[in-house]
């Protein structure tokens, strides 16, 4: 158990900071108030670049992801600002209704959050609420419209505030936090044209419209993780539930109707990809751009079908060892037990 541990803190880049200050739990009230009054985010809207997450915050996100199934899930980050950077020290879930598309918080909802953060003062936890996460089982880490909505709300209302994403259907085929972290511009605001970086995600092809229409209305940051001393202990407690319910379930199994999902999504993008194709054929060759454009929808086809090849081949290996180690144990138990 301790091994599985070390691998996931290391397929998700957990680094220990200074074990005798634990630094970054440190929360300067006075410092705080300063950077709040100052507000330098407002004159640049590409102003907060990085997220710092701590390894219990992350585990307690994605347990909460993982347990709403193919329902979404929501709730809180507490922690503090460090120049251009969130700090992200624990998180907290919220009793709202979800469904397969959207949140839904309540009055209720509010009311919770007030007294639980009440309750955290009163116990010493200054750190105040810093962003909300939610749940895209199975369609990846972006906003949606109502997402850039509740975000856009949020920033006004509570800025500093952050969005956090995760893809729980994901992280258990891929074995790593599939996870993002995002602010909007203002509405006023028209973003640079993109430097063509390779931004590339497996987008589901019923959600790529509302995708699209909204890619340009917020930006991601760039995510590490931490953890310190501090950490330990709670890390040991969470892990130890979190272990049990990995060790214990296929990939394969547990994540079957996500799989299906994304072999027939594959197959209706071939078949789109197919028809625009035969379309193109019929008129005759065009522009440039226009073969371009076929050869970049042909070439993201052949990235998704590697990507759930990818995944496939992980969930298989995966039970290969599992079958390995306990029906070994089994075997070596029964030797053990033998007159």
């Amino acid at each position: 158990m301790y091994s599985s541990q070390k691998a996931w803190e290391l397929e998700n880049a957990i680094k220990l900071v200074d074990p005798q200050r634990d630094a970054l739990y440190s929360y300067d009230q006075a410092e705080q108030t300063a950077i709040a009054s100052a507000r330098p985010w407002k004159n640049d809207p590409h102003y907060f670049k990085n997220v710092r997450i701590s390894a219990v915050a992350l585990l307690k996100m994605v347990m909460h992801a993982r347990s709403g199934g193919s329902l979404e899930i929501m709730g809180l980050m507490q922690g503090k600002i460090a120049g251009d950077t969130f700090v992200v020290t624990d998180a907290f879930r919220l009793p709202v209704e979800g469904t397969e598309t959207r949140v839904n918080a309540s009055a209720e909802a509010d009311e919770y959050v007030v007294q639980y953060l009440q309750s955290c003062r009163e116990n010493g936890r200054m750190e105040n609420a810093v962003g909300w996460y939610h749940s895209h089982p199975g369609y990846g880490c972006w906003l949606s419209g109502i997402d850039v909505s509740t975000q856009m709300l949020q920033q006004s209302h509570m800025d500093p505030f952050l969005a956090v994403v995760i893809d729980p259907d994901r992280t258990i085929s891929a074995g790593k936090v599939e996870i993002g972290a995002f602010r909007t511009f203002p509405q006023d605001y028209k973003p640079p044209a993109s430097g063509g970086g390779d931004d590339y995600q497996t987008i589901p092809l019923n959600k790529i419209e509302d995708f699209g229409a909204h890619a340009s209305q917020y930006y991601s940051l760039e995510i590490s993780h931490y953890k310190s001393s501090l950490d330990s202990y709670l890390l040991e407690l969470l892990w130890n539930k979190y272990w049990v319910s990995t060790i214990s379930q296929s990939p394969l199994f547990t994540n079957r109707e996500y799989s299906s999902k994304q072999m027939l999504d594959l197959s209706q993008k071939i078949q789109k990809a197919q028809k625009a194709i035969q379309a193109q054929a019929q008129v005759g060759p065009g522009p440039g751009p226009k073969a371009t454009g076929k050869d970049l929808a042909l070439d993201k086809i052949v990235r998704d079908s590697n990507k759930i090849i990818g995944e496939e081949i992980t969930g298989l290996l995966a039970g290969e060892v599992k079958a390995k180690l306990f029906n070994g144990f089994e075997a070596s138990s029964v030797e053990a037990s033998a007159p």
